[in-house]
C-alpha cells in the first residue's frame, strides 16, 4: 500500500479538498500535494493530523477493508510486583528510597548501570 494513494482516496471519498486539509490540519497544501503524490513520507504524527481532518481513526489509513477491523486480543500479563510478596518487597523499596539523599541516589542509579552493563555469570 502507497500511503500517498490511501490519503488521496480518503480525502476524496469525505469531498474534502487539499485546502480544507491544510485549514484543518495547518499543513501546507503543497505538502500535502507531496505525500499524495509520494515526495516524500509523513511522519506518524502528520498521519494523526490528517486523520483527525478526515474524522477517521488513525488505523483507517492503513486499513482498506470495508468492515472495521477487529482490535487485536491482548493479553495480560502480570507485572512484577502487582502483588503478593512482591508488592509488599516494592512497597518497602520505595519507601526505603524515598528516606535517601540525593548523592545515595546517585550511587545507587551507578552501581545499577555497571551491574546491567556485566554479563550473566554461568
Amino acid at each position: 500500500m502507497i500511503i500517498g494513494e490511501r490519503l488521496r482516496a480518503l480525502r476524496e471519498e469525505k469531498q474534502f479538498s487539499q485546502g480544507d486539509i491544510e485549514k484543518r490540519t495547518g499543513l501546507l497544501r503543497c505538502y500535502i500535494s507531496r505525500v499524495e503524490n509520494g515526495h516524500t513520507i509523513p511522519s506518524v504524527e502528520t498521519l494523526e493530523k490528517i486523520s483527525r481532518a478526515l474524522e477517521i481513526p488513525l488505523y483507517q489509513l492503513f486499513y482498506e477493508g470495508k468492515d472495521v477491523a477487529a482490535p487485536p486480543k491482548i493479553r495480560k500479563t502480570p507485572t512484577w510486583g502487582s502483588g503478593g510478596k512482591e508488592a509488599r518487597l516494592l512497597r518497602r523499596f520505595c519507601t526505603l528510597l524515598s528516606r535517601t539523599g540525593e548523592s545515595d541516589r546517585q550511587l545507587l542509579l551507578h552501581m545499577e548501570g555497571k551491574m546491567a552493563d556485566q554479563k550473566p555469570v554461568s
